[in-house]
């Protein structure tokens, strides 16, 4: 089995990664919302809930990035509900 199979150890072990990541900003979210409802939260903990925030997204920017290099190449005359869609001209255009 290589790396690049999407049933590599490597890459099982990623997604269990991605996953703890994904769910460690979900929850982060749902208690910034708690926070900010919360008019006696301080300055320190809001910065420290942005910082957090920051890292959870860049996680997350990350994670989407990594899984979109890993999807197959679509024509731009192709639309995502239907790959069959919109053949490409001789000249290079979209029909």
């Amino acid at each position: 089995m290589t790396d690049d199979d999407g049933n590599s150890r490597l890459s099982r072990l990623a997604d269990e990664v991605e996953a703890l990541q994904l769910k460690a900003g979900a929850e982060l979210l749902g208690h910034a919302g708690d926070m900010l409802g919360n008019h006696k939260v301080g300055t320190g903990e809001l910065k420290f809930l942005v910082k957090s925030l920051c890292d959870a997204l860049r996680d997350a920017l990350r994670i989407a990035e990594s899984r979109g290099e890993r999807l197959p190449a679509r024509s731009a005359c192709e639309s995502p509900e239907d790959p069959d869609d919109g053949p490409v001209l001789e000249n290079g255009e979209c029909e």
